[in-house]
């Protein structure tokens, strides 16, 4: 009788969130966490041909008596500086729950914000460098 409450545990916490119409904190945060993976490879899908166009850039620039890092370098550390800065926004966000069962869902949806607002900000430069 045990095993089998165990194992329906077990199958009820592999199962999908419902997240057109989430009931429990838990479903939320699972929701939130979905939602900022779907940003994050929307993001990921910008920064492919972003990086692509800046490495030809770089096979192309002479760099004699400039001094400043080439184009991939540019971007990859803005790119660092970023990733830093959500993180902590982020966190620092999530405090407004901290410790309480809303704590991952407040830093999930706070993830995917940034997360879309640096994706569009990839999206503008990669139009600019495509003209």
């Amino acid at each position: 009788m045990i095993l089998i409450a165990a194992l329906a545990l077990a199958a009820a916490a592999e199962e999908e969130p419902n997240c057109k119409d989430p009931r429990w904190q838990s479903e939320m945060n699972a929701c939130a966490y979905i939602e900022y993976e779907r940003a994050d490879a929307a993001m990921n899908a910008v920064w492919k041909p972003l990086l692509a166009i800046m490495k030809d850039r770089d096979k192309g620039f002479d760099r004699k008596g400039d001094g400043r890092p080439g184009y991939v370098a540019a971007l990859l550390d803005g790119q660092r500086v970023w990733l830093k800065f959500r993180d902590a926004h982020c966190v620092s966000e999530g405090y407004f729950a901290r410790g309480g069962s809303m704590e991952p869902m407040v830093i999930n949806g706070c993830l995917q914000d940034v997360t879309r607002a640096r994706t569009k900000q990839l999206q503008d430069l990669l139009e600019m460098y495509q003209l």
